[in-house]
């Protein structure tokens, strides 16, 4: 008896947890489908890499900081960031300001949840945020995360796929 009792407990307690995550990331794909974000330059990353800040906005702080690793490279690809502290700003990865919608399926795919977009970027901190990073702005939160960002690896990938054209392309 005793027996059945600890499976039924390890068999709720893993549907309670799988059903808690769902909806985190129902919440997370809603409040990214806006691509509501900022990103500034926090310093320089080894070559190949951007360390950004990004700024996300939720009503669930986790959330915002779930989301940071997926606006960084939506930033990196579509938006670029300005310079600051003597360190240079960048371009976007493309210039087509309708890319987004032109491969709106190879997007969604790839901003899914556990989508290549994983490949490219990791916390630097270890998804810890510092006090005054983590701000309430109306219902929301706005959370400050510091990510990097391996822009030689994305762009070589965008280019393999077709999406972006190579630095080389029309020379």
């Amino acid at each position: 008896m005793k027996k059945y009792t600890t499976i039924w407990m390890l068999l709720l307690i893993t549907g309670f947890s799988s059903a808690v995550n769902a909806q985190t990331n129902k919440k997370a794909n809603a409040d990214t489908e806006a691509w509501r974000y900022e990103l500034e330059v926090a310093g320089t990353g080894v070559q190949g890499t951007y360390l950004l800040k990004v700024w996300s906005y939720s009503k669930k702080p986790n959330v915002a900081i779930e989301q940071a690793k997926k606006n960084a490279v939506h930033g990196i690809i579509f938006k670029g960031f300005a310079g600051d502290q003597g360190i240079l700003g960048k371009p976007p990865l493309t210039t087509n300001s309708n890319l987004e919608q032109e491969k709106d399926e190879w997007f969604k795919e790839f901003f899914a949840d556990g989508g290549k977009y994983q490949k490219f970027v990791s916390l630097a901190s270890d998804g810890a945020v510092a006090a005054e990073d983590r701000m309430k702005v109306g219902k929301q939160y706005k959370i400050g995360v510091l990510v990097s960002v391996n822009v030689a690896l994305l762009r070589k990938d965008l280019e393999d796929a077709g999406i972006i054209k190579s630095l080389s392309a029309g020379f």
